[in-house]
């Protein structure tokens, strides 16, 4: 396997209903984790990018929530519509996602 330019982390971090800071599984983090791995088999970029899902990564009332490393980009409210606009700019493009950008202060 070679080694990535960009890995992807999608928090998958499920806690109980109603649990205080919510949780991204609960906002969708199955169907955006399904629209990366979709994503990235439609463009057979595996030599490019990694996809992973996670645990927390911190933000959990804004999410889903997904870092893109070795960037250091961590994206919150992110839905399986994204996907295909993260690949084209950030992933290949290697432009952040300005309007998905996790808000100052919380990274």
């Amino acid at each position: 396997m070679a080694k990535p330019l960009r890995h992807v982390f999608v928090c998958s971090q499920q806690r109980p209903p109603g649990h205080p800071r919510g949780s991204c599984a609960a906002k969708g983090a199955s169907p955006l984790l399904q629209a990366f791995w979709g994503e990235l088999q439609k463009r057979q970029a595996y030599d490019k990018i990694a996809i992973t899902y996670s645990g927390c990564l911190g933000p959990c009332d804004n999410g889903p929530n997904v870092l893109v490393y070795p960037d250091g980009v961590l994206y919150s409210g992110v839905s399986a519509a994204d996907v295909t606009e993260i690949f084209d700019s950030h992933l290949e493009g290697g432009q952040p996602v300005e309007r998905l950008l996790a808000e100052a202060g919380t990274w």
